[in-house]
Parts: structure tokens; C-alpha cells; sequence
């Protein structure tokens, strides 16, 4: 029951990651504009994201726009967007095969725990790799960020701060993580049945023992 537990826990954390990992690839909240020098009062703060960048004025306006190539991002911004779609593409079928080899469910029958077991595991394993090629692509751009802050030939108005979905990005990543670590723990390979003791097993049977006892008495009597 405790691996069961383990496994629901697991696939629970599994879909929470998910879910964060989703939203955060969609935000445009990975950096904002940074506040330095003199520029303490400034009517337009931007947001920027994988997919699009938003212009915030002081009277409430939103303003998003796409970003209009690809190819002209770049090649870290590329990176993020392929880690990050395909983290989420491996949790999905992460989740769906930790589903079918879970102890609760009857995906693939009752009588095939060992190979439940093995792809509980193997689940378990592509939500870990899932949990690190997502936090790749977070731990680069707060690093490439706080770099820039700090770079004295970076221009001011070309500073940024970490937003708030690198934030929720991190726990994304932690929650695939450990989900994955307790599927692959609760999905420990069914116990196979006992050996018999060395000393047990040489130890005659009494029919065994009876029936030599009277191929004695009939060599003795010959």
C-alpha cells in the first residue's frame, strides 16, 4: 500500500509540474524591465517571454506582440523554446505510462505486475529527464540576466530582472522531479517467490526417509 501511496503522490506532483511548466512557457513573464540609475520613475514596463513580449503603461494598458521570426531570436531564446516544449511533451507521456503501470489502475491487467512495475519506472525516469531539460533553459536566463544587470557596457535601458514565471519555473521543475523520483521509487519490481533454505531443501521428506529404512531392512535380511 505504501508503493501505491508513493505512485499516486508521484503522479499527482507529476501533473501539478505539468500544469506550472505549461503556464510558464506561455508567460510573458521571464524578464521585466529593470529599474537602475535614475530611471526610478518610467510610465512603460516590458515583459518578456518565449513567445511574445508585452508593454504594461501606468494607466493599465496591455500591449502584446509576438515575436515576428524565430530564426531572428537568439540561439539561447531558440534553446528555451525547444527545452521547454519538449519537457512538456515528456511529461505527457511520462503521466500517461505511469498511469498504465500503476498498482491502482487495470490498464494492463492484474496478473502483469512485473511489467507495470517496469513502466512505472520507466515513467519515472522520463519525468526526472522532463524536470531537468526544464530547469535548463530557467537556470540559463536568470543566469544570462543577472549578468547583463550587473554588466557595466549594458546599456540601462537594456536591463532586465528575473519575472516572476522564472519563479514559478523552478518549482515546475522541482515538482517534475520529485514526482518522478517517488514513481520510480513506489514502482519497486514485485518480490518473486522465496528460495528454499540450502539445509531445508537437504533435509529428506518421512515418505523419503520411511521408504529408505525399508531398503536396509530387506538388504539385511539378504
Amino acid at each position: 500500500m505504501a508503493s501505491t501511496g508513493l505512485q499516486v503522490l508521484g503522479l499527482v506532483l507529476a501533473l501539478l509540474g505539468w500544469a506550472c511548466g505549461a503556464l510558464v512557457c506561455a508567460a510573458p513573464l521571464w524578464r521585466i524591465s529593470a529599474f537602475v540609475g535614475g530611471e526610478l520613475v518610467i510610465a512603460q514596463v516590458l515583459w518578456e517571454g518565449l513567445w511574445m513580449n508585452c508593454l504594461s503603461q501606468t494607466t493599465g494598458h496591455i500591449q502584446c506582440k509576438a515575436y515576428d521570426s524565430t530564426l531572428a531570436l537568439p540561439t539561447s531564446a531558440q534553446a528555451a523554446r525547444g527545452l521547454t516544449v519538449l519537457s512538456l511533451l515528456l511529461s505527457v507521456l511520462a503521466v500517461m505510462l505511469g498511469v498504465a503501470g500503476a498498482k491502482c489502475t487495470h490498464c494492463m491487467g492484474d496478473g502483469n505486475q512485473a511489467s507495470k512495475a517496469r513502466l512505472a519506472r520507466i515513467a519515472g525516469v522520463l519525468l526526472i529527464v522532463a524536470g531537468l531539460a526544464y530547469l535548463t533553459p530557467i537556470c540559463w536566463t536568470a543566469y544570462a540576466t543577472i549578468r547583463d544587470f550587473y554588466d557595466p557596457t549594458v546599456a540601462a535601458p537594456l536591463k532586465r530582472e528575473l519575472g516572476p514565471a522564472l519563479y514559478l519555473g523552478w518549482g515546475a521543475s522541482v515538482l517534475l522531479l520529485l514526482g518522478g523520483a517517488l514513481l520510480h521509487v513506489g514502482s519497486a519490481a514485485p518480490g518473486g517467490r522465496a528460495l528454499p533454505v540450502s539445509g531445508a531443501a537437504a533435509k529428506p521428506s518421512p515418505s523419503t526417509g520411511a521408504a529408505g529404512e525399508v531398503k536396509q531392512q530387506e538388504k539385511s535380511f539378504v
